[in-house]
């Protein structure tokens, strides 16, 4: 467990930084008031009944079951509290809290992505937390979610990717397995070794979208804003180099797979049909591949090129600040992001993590198998980066992912797509 015990310590700097660019004060009302005042929650929340509504993202896709025996377990100990929860699959679920939140009718307490969280919060809409025992979270996961000093959110998870692979295809290629070691150029090795096998055969799965181009673009020592966050850097050598090695699997080598040989099949899919040597993806997969693959597969710490770099990944649980039941879904929140009882489901179930302190409540998570290599989660919190947090995300994600997608599409260069999303995310975002 030496890995887990520095997991927030070794993200401290970049979820600091990263925050900087949008945090540097205290969040103010979209009218430019005060933001709301500080709820506080507790024993006493639960003394008279309440329902409070709960939206999320992240149970979607498998693990509702799992939310609601958290639920359960929480209203065992607060049977005054009643939560209606609901799950939104994350492609509509910003779209829909945007229009909710604009609207007056969110819900009572909701889900943020780290992404996502500074907008919500310097826009005033976020209650401060405070009054609720917290010595259970992390302090620097706190700090993520920390804005001018108030408690804005509450971090209920972790998750890191890693490259998982397909150990029989790996052996009919006489590969060896990859290790903590790999660079991109032995992902390509293998890869066309792997290809070689069959027509309907792949070797590596790693979409040319934002969020893994933001990834290797650090790998090859490039980012998306310059140091301070005060320009766009999208078109530099380096990540067009990264662009450039992500488009040529699809064009060039053809170790991935066109969109016409998908199929319309996913990358899950096409890894547990046994047809994809490697993909780099996030942990939350173990429980599907566990499942759903009918051959031995492990993971590695990602390969990178000039450097490693992984994605990380965490959530808020965050509160309405007009929501009239500000107290009772502080105490479903906290523990929710705490508890023993909700630590213990999310690891039983291979979901992601708890961002937690209690480093035995982890323990269980290193001895499930598959994948035997799991202490190569932890190992890949040597090498995190996280995206750019600016007030804009979500628009300078989806420019950057459509000229990634024309480039992967070979309907423009790598540079004339890297050159177009660098003008128009000038041309159309203001950064602080």
């Amino acid at each position: 467990m030496k890995k887990q015990k520095k997991l927030f310590a070794l993200t401290a700097g970049l979820l600091t930084t990263a925050l900087a660019f949008s945090a540097c004060g205290s969040p103010q009302s979209a009218s430019g008031g005060s933001s709301a005042a500080p709820v506080s929650g507790g024993s006493e929340a639960a003394a008279e009944p309440v329902t409070i509504t709960y939206c999320n993202f992240n149970s979607s896709g498998g693990n509702e079951e799992t939310l609601q025996k958290m639920y359960e377990a929480f209203h065992e100990e607060y049977p005054n509290i009643t939560v209606e929860i609901e799950t939104i699959g994350f492609d509509d679920y910003f779209t829909q809290m945007q229009t909710r939140v604009a609207g007056g009718t969110a819900p009572d307490c909701y889900e943020l992505n780290i992404e996502n969280f500074s907008a919500y919060a310097n826009k005033g809409v976020l209650a401060e937390i405070t009054g609720v025992d917290l010595s259970r979270i992390d302090e620097t996961a706190l700090n993520a979610f920390n804005v001018g000093g108030k408690q804005y959110g509450l971090p209920g998870n972790f998750s890191n990717v890693v490259l998982i692979y397909n150990k029989d295809l790996f052996d009919q290629a006489g590969l060896d397995y990859p290790t903590a070691d790999w660079t991109q150029d032995d992902v390509q090795a293998a890869a066309e070794a792997i290809r070689a096998l069959g027509d309907d055969i792949f070797g590596i799965y790693q979409p040319v979208t934002y969020n893994e181009f933001y990834k290797v673009a650090a790998q090859y020592g490039g980012s998306l804003l310059n140091e301070d966050g005060s320009a766009f850097t999208i078109n530099s050598a380096a990540n067009v180099k990264a662009a450039q090695m992500m488009v040529d699997r699809v064009l060039v080598s053809n170790v991935q797979p066109t969109e016409v040989q998908m199929g319309g099949m996913g990358d899950w899919d096409l890894f547990m049909s046994g047809r994809l040597g490697m993909i780099p993806t996030g942990i939350w997969a173990f429980g599907s591949f566990a499942e759903g693959c009918d051959f031995a597969w492990d993971i590695a710490v990602e390969p990178g090129a000039d450097q490693k770099a992984t994605a990380f990944f965490s959530n808020a649980c965050v509160i309405n600040a007009d929501s009239p039941n500000k107290e009772a879904a502080a105490t479903w929140i906290t523990w929710l992001c705490s508890s023993d009882a909700a630590a213990q489901l999310r690891i039983e179930a291979g979901w992601d993590l708890p961002a937690i302190n209690d480093e035995a409540a982890l323990a269980p998570y290193l001895e499930q198998t598959p994948p035997d290599n799991r202490q190569a989660v932890f190992d890949s919190l040597d090498y995190l980066v996280l995206p750019p947090t600016i007030e804009d995300y979500a628009l300078m994600s989806d420019i950057i992912g459509q000229k990634l997608a024309a480039a992967a599409a070979g309907s423009m260069t790598v540079q004339q797509a890297l050159d177009e999303a660098q003008g128009e995310c000038e041309a159309q975002i203001t950064l602080q």
